[in-house]
Protein backbone atom coordinates (compact mmCIF):
# COMPACT_ATOMS: atom_id res chain seq x y z
CA UNK A 1 0.00 0.00 0.00
CA UNK A 2 1.13 3.62 -0.55
CA UNK A 3 2.04 5.85 2.37
CA UNK A 4 0.71 8.78 0.39
CA UNK A 5 -2.87 10.45 1.91
CA UNK A 6 -5.58 9.26 0.34
CA UNK A 7 -6.24 12.77 -1.57
CA UNK A 8 -3.05 12.64 -3.29
CA UNK A 9 -2.81 8.72 -4.42
CA UNK A 10 -6.12 9.18 -5.92
CA UNK A 11 -4.49 12.23 -7.88
CA UNK A 12 -1.40 10.30 -8.69
CA UNK A 13 -4.03 7.36 -10.53
CA UNK A 14 -6.51 9.83 -11.94
CA UNK A 15 -3.10 11.42 -13.64
CA UNK A 16 -2.05 8.22 -14.78
CA UNK A 17 -5.76 7.30 -15.91
CA UNK A 18 -5.88 10.16 -17.83
CA UNK A 19 -2.44 9.56 -19.35
CA UNK A 20 -3.82 6.31 -21.10
CA UNK A 21 -7.50 8.12 -22.00
CA UNK A 22 -9.53 5.79 -19.58
CA UNK A 23 -11.53 8.32 -18.39
CA UNK A 24 -14.88 9.30 -19.79
CA UNK A 25 -15.41 12.84 -21.37
CA UNK A 26 -16.87 13.98 -18.07
CA UNK A 27 -13.80 13.01 -16.42
CA UNK A 28 -11.50 14.27 -18.63
CA UNK A 29 -13.05 17.28 -19.02
CA UNK A 30 -12.71 17.86 -14.91
CA UNK A 31 -9.19 16.73 -14.62
CA UNK A 32 -7.80 19.05 -17.42
CA UNK A 33 -9.98 21.83 -15.70
CA UNK A 34 -8.01 21.11 -12.77
CA UNK A 35 -4.48 20.63 -14.44
CA UNK A 36 -4.87 24.97 -15.08
CA UNK A 37 -4.86 25.73 -11.72
CA UNK A 38 -2.82 22.84 -9.94
CA UNK A 39 0.87 22.82 -11.06
CA UNK A 40 1.10 19.83 -8.80
CA UNK A 41 -1.41 17.63 -10.71
CA UNK A 42 0.28 18.66 -13.96
CA UNK A 43 4.06 17.40 -12.75
CA UNK A 44 1.90 13.79 -11.73
CA UNK A 45 0.50 14.02 -15.98
CA UNK A 46 3.74 14.94 -16.61
CA UNK A 47 5.70 12.08 -15.20
CA UNK A 48 3.65 9.29 -16.23
CA UNK A 49 3.27 10.59 -19.68
CA UNK A 50 7.20 10.36 -19.70
CA UNK A 51 7.25 7.29 -18.01
CA UNK A 52 4.41 5.68 -20.74
CA UNK A 53 6.71 6.83 -23.64
CA UNK A 54 9.59 4.69 -21.92
CA UNK A 55 7.62 1.65 -21.66
CA UNK A 56 6.96 2.19 -25.52
CA UNK A 57 10.29 3.43 -26.53
CA UNK A 58 11.81 -0.13 -24.60
CA UNK A 59 9.82 -2.36 -27.17
CA UNK A 60 10.28 -3.56 -30.80
CA UNK A 61 7.26 -3.51 -32.49
CA UNK A 62 6.61 -7.03 -33.76
CA UNK A 63 4.70 -7.45 -37.83
CA UNK A 64 1.68 -10.33 -37.01
CA UNK A 65 2.28 -13.02 -39.77
CA UNK A 66 0.65 -12.44 -42.98
CA UNK A 67 -1.94 -14.54 -42.72
CA UNK A 68 -3.48 -12.17 -39.90
CA UNK A 69 -3.97 -9.38 -42.18
CA UNK A 70 -5.60 -11.30 -44.61
CA UNK A 71 -8.36 -12.86 -41.95
CA UNK A 72 -9.03 -9.94 -40.68
CA UNK A 73 -9.31 -8.06 -43.74
CA UNK A 74 -11.57 -10.71 -45.56
CA UNK A 75 -14.08 -10.55 -42.51
CA UNK A 76 -14.41 -7.09 -42.73
CA UNK A 77 -14.23 -6.76 -46.21
CA UNK A 78 -14.85 -9.95 -47.68
CA UNK A 79 -12.81 -12.69 -49.19
CA UNK A 80 -13.59 -11.12 -52.74
CA UNK A 81 -11.75 -7.68 -51.98
CA UNK A 82 -8.31 -6.94 -52.74
CA UNK A 83 -5.85 -5.84 -49.95
CA UNK A 84 -4.44 -1.69 -51.04
CA UNK A 85 -1.16 -2.51 -51.37
CA UNK A 86 1.25 -1.08 -48.73
CA UNK A 87 -1.26 -1.92 -45.60
CA UNK A 88 0.99 -3.84 -43.05
CA UNK A 89 -0.21 -4.43 -39.79
CA UNK A 90 1.55 -3.73 -36.65
CA UNK A 91 0.99 -4.74 -33.04
CA UNK A 92 3.77 -3.06 -31.30
CA UNK A 93 5.70 -1.32 -28.76
CA UNK A 94 2.75 1.17 -28.03
CA UNK A 95 0.12 -1.45 -27.81
CA UNK A 96 2.30 -3.55 -25.41
CA UNK A 97 3.24 -0.62 -23.35
CA UNK A 98 -0.41 0.17 -23.00
CA UNK A 99 -1.22 -3.21 -22.26
CA UNK A 100 1.91 -2.78 -19.44
CA UNK A 101 0.74 0.07 -17.71
CA UNK A 102 -3.07 -1.98 -17.69
CA UNK A 103 -1.81 -4.48 -15.54
CA UNK A 104 -0.74 -2.54 -13.09
CA UNK A 105 -3.83 -0.64 -12.95
CA UNK A 106 -6.10 -4.10 -12.62
CA UNK A 107 -4.26 -4.10 -9.34
CA UNK A 108 -4.48 -0.85 -8.32
CA UNK A 109 -6.65 1.25 -6.08
CA UNK A 110 -9.75 2.35 -8.15
CA UNK A 111 -12.37 2.45 -5.54
CA UNK A 112 -15.13 -0.22 -5.20
CA UNK A 113 -16.37 -2.02 -8.00
CA UNK A 114 -19.91 -3.72 -8.10
CA UNK A 115 -20.28 -7.18 -8.62
CA UNK A 116 -21.19 -8.08 -12.66
CA UNK A 117 -19.81 -4.87 -13.72
CA UNK A 118 -16.86 -5.52 -15.14
CA UNK A 119 -14.76 -3.04 -16.97
CA UNK A 120 -12.92 -3.50 -20.55
CA UNK A 121 -10.03 -1.66 -22.06
CA UNK A 122 -8.27 -1.59 -26.07
CA UNK A 123 -5.80 -0.13 -27.74
CA UNK A 124 -6.21 -0.12 -31.40
CA UNK A 125 -2.85 0.53 -33.25
CA UNK A 126 -2.25 0.71 -36.97
CA UNK A 127 0.27 2.31 -39.46
CA UNK A 128 3.44 0.96 -37.42
CA UNK A 129 2.38 2.70 -34.31
CA UNK A 130 1.82 5.66 -35.61
CA UNK A 131 -2.24 5.55 -35.59
CA UNK A 132 -3.38 4.62 -31.79
CA UNK A 133 -6.72 5.09 -30.53
CA UNK A 134 -7.67 3.69 -26.88
CA UNK A 135 -11.20 2.18 -25.59
CA UNK A 136 -12.60 1.77 -22.12
CA UNK A 137 -15.83 0.54 -21.15
CA UNK A 138 -17.67 1.78 -17.77
CA UNK A 139 -20.15 -1.28 -16.94
CA UNK A 140 -22.19 0.83 -14.76
CA UNK A 141 -22.40 3.66 -16.60
CA UNK A 142 -22.92 1.38 -20.19
CA UNK A 143 -20.15 3.71 -21.72
CA UNK A 144 -17.84 3.23 -24.29
CA UNK A 145 -15.25 6.00 -24.83
CA UNK A 146 -13.14 6.56 -27.22
CA UNK A 147 -9.78 8.60 -27.38
CA UNK A 148 -8.01 9.35 -30.51
CA UNK A 149 -4.21 9.47 -29.63
CA UNK A 150 -2.00 10.05 -32.73
CA UNK A 151 -2.67 9.22 -36.29
CA UNK A 152 -4.70 11.36 -39.48
CA UNK A 153 -8.11 10.31 -40.95
CA UNK A 154 -8.10 10.90 -44.68
CA UNK A 155 -9.69 13.75 -45.70
CA UNK A 156 -13.32 13.72 -46.25
CA UNK A 157 -13.37 10.31 -43.99
CA UNK A 158 -14.69 9.30 -40.36
CA UNK A 159 -13.74 6.84 -38.57
CA UNK A 160 -16.14 3.80 -37.73
CA UNK A 161 -15.23 1.53 -34.67
CA UNK A 162 -16.23 -2.42 -35.33
CA UNK A 163 -17.27 -5.32 -32.80
CA UNK A 164 -15.81 -8.45 -34.17
CA UNK A 165 -16.64 -11.21 -31.97
CA UNK A 166 -14.94 -14.93 -32.95
CA UNK A 167 -16.55 -15.93 -36.20
CA UNK A 168 -19.46 -13.53 -36.22
CA UNK A 169 -19.73 -10.79 -38.67
CA UNK A 170 -18.64 -7.56 -37.72
CA UNK A 171 -20.46 -4.81 -35.92
CA UNK A 172 -20.58 -1.18 -36.46
CA UNK A 173 -20.18 0.63 -32.45
CA UNK A 174 -20.21 4.18 -33.51
CA UNK A 175 -18.76 6.64 -35.71
CA UNK A 176 -16.21 9.76 -34.69
CA UNK A 177 -16.02 12.50 -37.19
CA UNK A 178 -13.18 13.50 -36.15
CA UNK A 179 -10.41 13.20 -33.79
CA UNK A 180 -10.35 14.09 -29.44
CA UNK A 181 -12.72 12.10 -27.70
CA UNK A 182 -16.39 10.19 -27.81
CA UNK A 183 -18.15 8.20 -26.21
CA UNK A 184 -20.56 5.79 -27.32
CA UNK A 185 -23.72 4.40 -25.35
CA UNK A 186 -23.95 -0.11 -25.39
CA UNK A 187 -26.73 -2.34 -24.85
CA UNK A 188 -26.40 -5.03 -22.84
CA UNK A 189 -26.28 -7.62 -25.55
CA UNK A 190 -23.60 -5.62 -27.53
CA UNK A 191 -21.48 -5.17 -24.06
CA UNK A 192 -21.73 -8.78 -23.29
CA UNK A 193 -19.84 -9.79 -26.24
CA UNK A 194 -16.77 -7.41 -25.53
CA UNK A 195 -14.94 -10.17 -23.52
CA UNK A 196 -12.16 -11.28 -25.69
CA UNK A 197 -13.59 -9.94 -28.74
CA UNK A 198 -11.74 -7.85 -30.64
CA UNK A 199 -12.07 -3.50 -31.80
CA UNK A 200 -11.28 -2.52 -35.39
CA UNK A 201 -11.30 0.95 -37.01
CA UNK A 202 -11.86 1.73 -40.71
CA UNK A 203 -11.93 5.12 -42.30
CA UNK A 204 -15.87 5.25 -43.94
CA UNK A 205 -17.47 8.11 -46.05
CA UNK A 206 -19.51 10.48 -43.46
CA UNK A 207 -22.39 8.86 -41.72
CA UNK A 208 -20.66 5.91 -41.41
CA UNK A 209 -20.59 3.04 -43.61
CA UNK A 210 -23.25 2.00 -45.90
CA UNK A 211 -25.38 -0.59 -45.49
CA UNK A 212 -23.16 -1.29 -42.08
CA UNK A 213 -20.52 -2.85 -44.15
CA UNK A 214 -17.12 -1.43 -43.86
CA UNK A 215 -15.71 -0.30 -47.34
CA UNK A 216 -12.27 1.64 -46.27
CA UNK A 217 -9.33 1.27 -45.14
CA UNK A 218 -8.34 -0.89 -41.78
CA UNK A 219 -7.03 2.28 -39.37
CA UNK A 220 -5.81 0.10 -36.57
CA UNK A 221 -7.12 -2.81 -34.43
CA UNK A 222 -7.16 -4.19 -30.78
CA UNK A 223 -8.12 -6.96 -28.42
CA UNK A 224 -10.21 -5.95 -25.44
CA UNK A 225 -9.30 -6.95 -22.18
CA UNK A 226 -11.00 -7.05 -18.87
CA UNK A 227 -9.47 -5.24 -16.01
Amino acid sequence: MSDLPQDEEDDRVLAAEYALGLLSSEAAAAFEARLQGEPGLRALYASWAEDFAQLSDELEPVAPPARVETALRAELFGAERRARPGLRWLWGGVAVAGLAALVYFAGADRGPQGPGDPAYVAEMVGGEGAFVVTASYDAGRGALTLDHRSGEVPEGRVMELWLIEGENAPVSLGVMDGGGRAEFTLAGELAEKLRGATFAITDEPPGGAPGGVATGSVLAIGQVSEV
